[in-house]
Order: C-alpha cells, then structure tokens, then sequence
C-alpha cells in the first residue's frame, strides 16, 4: 500500500512539474517583457521632457519677450500642453505611429484603442511609450512661437498649432520613426532633429514672414523683460534635454549613457564657443549669447546623440555655435526678417546642421556594414532637403487658408500697442492694469 501511494505520489509531481516546465517559457517571457528599469527611466525622461515645455520653455522665452507680453507667451506655452496632450492620445499617436503607409499612420488607435496595461513596447508598457512621445508632441509646435510673438491673435494661435500637429509634425513623426518614408531611406534622427527642431524652425520662419514684423520692428528697442528668466529657462531645457535624447533610447542602458554623454558635451562646447565668438565680435559676452548658444548645442546634437562620440559632440557643438551665430547675428538683421526669437536661426538651423553633422561625425561602429560614410551624408541631405520643403510648403499652406477662412491673423494695431497680455487674456505680469 505504502509502495503504490508513493507511485501515485510521484506520479502527480512529475505531471505537476510537466505542467510547470511548459508554462514557465511564457511566464517568464511576461516578466521579461517589461523591464522596471528602462521602464523607471522612460517615466524620469517624459517627465523631463515635459519640463522642457512647462516652465523651461515658457520662462526661456517669456524673458525675452517685453513685459506687455510675457504672459501670452506663458499661456502659449501652457496651451501647447493641455490642446496637444488631448489631440495626441486622441488621433496623433494613431496616425504618427500605427501602420499607415509612407507618409502617414492609420486611426486603428484611435483613443488608444488596443492598448492596454498588458501592451509592451520593446521593454517598457506601451502607455509610456505614448506618452513620451505625446511630449514631444506637445514641444515642437510651442517651439514655433518663438518667432511670430507678440503679435498673433491667440485663437489663431490654438488653430494653427492644432492643424499644424496633423499636417506637419505627425506626417514627419511617422515619416521618421513610424516606418515610413524617411526611415526606408536610412536616414538617421535619433531624438528629433529633422522631426521636431527642423519642422519647427522652417515652419517658424515661415510664419513669421508671413505675419510681418510686429509693430515699430527696426525703430523701437525691443528689450527682454527679464533675462534671469530666460537663463532659467535656458538651464531647465538643458536639464529636460537629457531625458529628450537618452530617453529616446528607451531603454536605460550603454546607448541612453552615450547619449546622455554626447548631449551635455555638445552644449557645453556651444556654450564655450558661443561666448567665445560673440566676445570676440561684439566685445563682451552675454549671458543672452550663453543662453542662446547652449539651446544651440543642444538642437544640434539631438539628432545624432546616439550616434557620435565626445570628440564628434564637441565639433557638433562648436559648428552649432557657429552657423547659429551667424544666422542670428549677420543674416537675419541684413534680410530684415522679425523672426522675434530667433526660432529659425537656433532650431531651423541648428537641427539641420545637426542632420548633416550625424553622418560627417559618425561614430566608426555607427556606420552600417557594406554603406559609406559620403553615401550616409547625402541620405542625411535629402532629409534636410525634403523636411524643410515639406514643413515650408505646408506651413504656408496652412496659413493661407486660414486666413481666407479667419481673416487676419494678427492682432489689431491697437491690441499690439496694448500688449497681448491685456488685450488676449485681461491681466498682466507685473502689478495692476494702467
């Protein structure tokens, strides 16, 4: 009796074990799945992106701005967040990110649908996934005001930023990093310079030419209301940045190191060289030139982060400081131009260069097998070539019909003597109305 009980004994633990050993592959597939690491990180760096917009960006350029308008900048800035975080869990991460086609994605994900707890991407849950890229979603086009500030009427703003998202920045998103296009290529934009700073720096430059120059531009001084504030913004968009480039890694691991390496080192030399050119041109340096150089570097170095080492982020960063210098200080006073902030000299520009520079600094085990580094450059070329078309051309696009449909976009005269401040939102920055 004892002998047949220990039979049946062993016999349901050699099939409980049987049972065991074929579930175990897909358990620990689940467990493997997602990683709480990356996943810790990938949470850090979406919040630090978001940073970048609120207050980083918004004190960056609210500096810079004259008191009168500060707080339109602010509430731009704010806006951007709260209409783009609505807009891209509704249809932008869908159409940026579902299969599509070469230009764009499907509606599959409509309001995240399919997504769940249990959705994983690479290593981490899909929902961070979403919305770390929900955040660059909601930068880039705040990025854009930088250039026509002060003087656009703040609905035409919010329908502009909104048509913009799915007519620019989300067609590029997919066009780069959904499969598409730009990506069957082989062009290389690890975290954003063709998606987000090109896009937004073209499209800037084309808004602001097409709005005219705020009132008095080339007549009056036009001083920053506060440059402690934009050194503060300047400082928070540098820290934010880290979280921009390693977190496009997704992933907390030697690639998120090198990037995180690349992208101070590169700001850091744009900085150094910024200061450096701006004393020798001008005199003196300034803490505006340092600010200006550091966002600099920082755009440059975006889309190659990954893929350069710290001696290709210190030429990065020191070619940034010198085609950005150039820009805003020669070329835009002698075209005449009221880019107000400098969106198209420091993005537009900075991002390009940053495109091109991936390919001329490119780490020797970054370059694919069997492909050239001259060959990568000129496939780096033609995304430049085809960002800044596509962004320009729809931008103005954009713009036009909208002012057929609105009318002018621009505030009145008087509300732009007024300040946006009183005359878009009834407050102001610094004490009682007058």
């Amino acid at each position: 009796m004892h002998a047949e009980l220990q039979s049946k004994f062993s016999a349901k633990r050699l099939i409980s074990l049987s049972i065991l050993l074929v579930l175990l592959p897909s358990v620990a597939s689940a467990q493997d799945a997602i990683n709480s690491g990356d996943t810790a990180w990938m949470l850090t760096s979406s919040a630090l992106v978001l940073l970048m917009t609120l207050p980083g960006l918004a004190l960056f350029y609210g500096g810079l701005v004259r008191g009168k308008n500060i707080l339109s900048v602010l509430m731009q800035c704010m806006m951007s967040a709260g209409l783009m975080g609505l807009l891209w869990v509704i249809a932008g991460y869908s159409l940026a990110f579902g299969e599509g086609n070469a230009f764009i994605g499907d509606l599959s994900m409509v309001m995240l649908n399919g997504i769940t707890p249990d959705s994983v991407s690479g290593t981490i849950p899909t929902y961070v996934f979403v919305m770390f890229q929900g955040m660059f979603a909601i930068i880039t086009p705040a990025l854009m005001l930088g250039a026509f500030a002060e003087r656009m009427r703040f609905s035409a703003y919010l329908i502009f930023i909104t048509v913009w998202l799915f007519l620019v920045y989300v067609p590029l998103a997919h066009m780069v990093w959904g499969g598409g296009l730009i990506s069957e290529w082989g062009a290389l934009d690890f975290a954003g310079g063709l998606v987000v700073h090109m896009s937004s720096g073209f499209s800037a430059l084309v808004a602001c030419l097409y709005l005219g120059k705020r009132l008095g531009y080339g007549r009056e001084q036009m001083h920053p209301n506060s440059l402690p504030f934009t050194m503060i913004g300047a400082a928070l968009l540098w820290v934010g940045w880290f979280g921009f480039n390693a977190g496009s890694e997704l992933a907390a691991d030697g690639t998120a190191g090198l990037a995180f390496l690349t992208t101070q080192t590169a700001a850091a030399s744009a900085v150094f060289f910024w200061a450096m050119i701006e004393w020798i041109h001008r005199g003196k340096p300034t803490q505006l030139g340092a600010a200006t150089g550091a966002v600099a570097g920082l755009v440059a170095i975006t889309p190659a982060c990954a893929f350069v080492g710290p001696g290709g982020a210190i030429w990065i960063g020191l070619g940034a400081s010198v085609f950005c210098y150039f820009f805003v200080t020669i070329v835009k006073p002698k075209l005449g131009y009221d880019d107000s902030l400098d969106v198209f000299g420091v993005h537009g520009i900075g991002g390009a260069w940053g495109a091109l520079a991936t390919a001329l600094f490119l780490a020797p085990w970054a370059v694919e097998e069997g492909l050239h580094q001259g060959v990568q450059l000129m496939i780096q070329l033609g995304s430049v070539l085809f960002t800044a078309v596509y962004a320009c051309g729809l931008t103005f696009i954009i713009l036009l019909i909208m002012k057929a449909i609105m009318g002018d976009l621009r505030v009145s005269d008087d509300d732009e003597h007024e300040g946006l401040d009183l005359s878009q939102h009834s407050e102001t920055a610094y004490g009682a109305p007058n």
